[in-house]
């Protein structure tokens, strides 16, 4: 989906830890925290499916960041958010403290994956 696999790696490390049978309290799962809508949307039966939720938040990211321009950051947002955060914001990152901190720590993996990659 031509979506960097540094990237796809950062957001697994911060969404799940790793860890494909995680959920979270509002119902997300697996590696990339699929929420339920989100998994149906891109064909997900299986969200505990690595295979499966890898294949689909991959899908969805890429989708995001065709939606923002290439944004990395506002598609990190949107990821953790819902794209429609970003919109009532006027494509700003939104004023929530965890998303703020989500689009840190993943931009943080993310510098770290590349440098290990090169």
């Amino acid at each position: 989906y031509s979506v960097d696999a540094a990237l796809v790696k950062a957001v697994v490390h911060t969404e799940s830890s790793f860890n494909p049978q995680d959920k979270s309290r509002a119902g997300a799962q697996g590696l990339m925290q699929l929420m339920p809508g989100t998994a149906s949307r891109y064909g997900v039966n299986d969200a505990y499916d690595p295979h499966q939720n890898l294949d689909g938040g991959a899908r969805y990211l890429k989708d995001l960041l065709t939606m923002f321009k290439y944004d990395l950051k506002l598609a990190l947002a949107a990821y953790n958010a819902g794209e429609n955060a970003v919109k009532k914001y006027g494509n700003e990152i939104p004023p929530y403290p965890e998303t703020q901190k989500y689009v840190q720590k993943v931009m943080g993996y993310y510098r770290k994956n590349m440098l290990a990659m090169n």
